[in-house]
C-alpha cells in the first residue's frame, strides 16, 4: 500500500508543479510517521525516501534505533523544553521553534553538546488558539533575538493551515507565511531563509501554489492514524 500511495503522491506533486511552473526538484518531502510502524517506514525508505518527521520525542526515540541510521529525522510537533536535550543531536531539522523560551533551551543544550541546531520558526498565521507558533507581528523581534544564539541556525518558517473546508482561508494563511518570509529576506538578508514548510495531506496543492518547498505528508501515504486527538502536523 505504501508503494502505491507514495507513487500516487509523487505523481500529484509532479503534476501540480508542471501546472504552476515550478521545478519539481525544488520541492522536498517529509513523510510524517506519527503512529506509523517501523515496517511501513522501512518500505518508504526502500523506495527512496530519506526524510521522516515525528511529532513526539518519545515516539521518535523508540523508533530511531531500529531504523536505518542515514534517515534524516524532522521534529515537526511542539517541542517541550524538558525534551530538548534528548533530541537535538539526532534530528536534521526542528520545524517547531515557537518561543524564545524554547530557543534559549535549545541554545543551552546545544552549547553543552557542541552542536548547531537547524530550526524553522513556527508562525501561527491562522490565529487559531489551538495552534502553537508565534504571531506575525512577533517575527522580526523574535528573529533578531534568536540571531544572538550561536548554536541555532535559522532555516526558514513553518505553519499549519487552518482546519477548515474553506480553501480561501487555507490559501490566505499560506500567503501570509510567504509574505513573512519575503519580508525577512529583505530586512534580515544575512539569514538563508531556505524553507517554507507548509502543506499536509489535505492542503499541499494550495501550499505548493503559494510557494511551499517543504511538504509534511502522512495520511496520504500511510493512511489514517488509529487515534488523532488533534490535527497535528500531518
Amino acid at each position: 500500500m505504501v508503494a502505491e500511495k507514495l507513487k500516487e503522491l509523487r505523481l500529484k506533486i509532479s503534476s501540480i508543479c508542471q501546472k504552476i511552473g515550478r521545478a519539481e526538484k525544488e520541492i522536498e518531502l517529509v513523510l510524517v510517521t506519527k503512529q506509523v510502524g517501523s515496517e511501513a517506514i522501512r518500505e518508504a525508505y526502500a523506495l527512496g525516501v530519506k526524510d521522516f518527521g515525528e511529532n513526539r520525542v518519545r515516539e521518535w526515540l523508540q523508533k530511531k534505533g531500529e531504523l536505518p541510521q542515514d534517515i534524516r529525522w524532522h521534529l515537526i510537533g511542539h517541542l517541550q523544553t524538558n525534551k530538548v536535550k534528548d533530541c537535538i543531536a539526532g534530528v536534521n531539522l526542528i520545524h517547531s521553534l515557537d518561543s524564545i523560551h524554547l530557543a534559549h533551551a535549545i541554545e543551552t543544550n546545544a552549547g553543552k553538546q557542541g552542536i548547531t541546531v537547524n530550526c524553522l520558526i513556527q508562525v501561527n498565521v491562522s490565529g487559531e488558539a489551538t495552534k502553537h507558533g508565534i504571531k506575525e507581528e512577533e517575527v522580526e523581534p523574535f528573529v533578531r533575538e534568536a540571531l544572538k544564539l550561536p548554536h541555532i541556525c535559522l532555516n526558514g518558517f513553518m505553519t499549519i493551515g487552518p482546519l477548515t473546508e474553506d480553501k480561501l482561508l487555507v490559501r490566505s494563511s499560506f500567503q501570509k507565511l510567504r509574505e513573512v518570509r519575503d519580508q525577512m529576506r529583505k530586512k534580515i538578508p544575512q539569514v538563508d531563509w531556505k524553507y517554507l514548510s507548509m502543506g499536509m495531506s489535505s492542503d499541499f496543492q494550495i501550499a505548493l501554489e503559494e510557494g511551499a518547498n517543504l511538504l509534511r505528508i502522512g495520511t496520504a501515504v500511510f493512511g489514517e492514524r488509529p487515534i488523532q486527538h488533534n490535527r497535528g502536523q500531518v
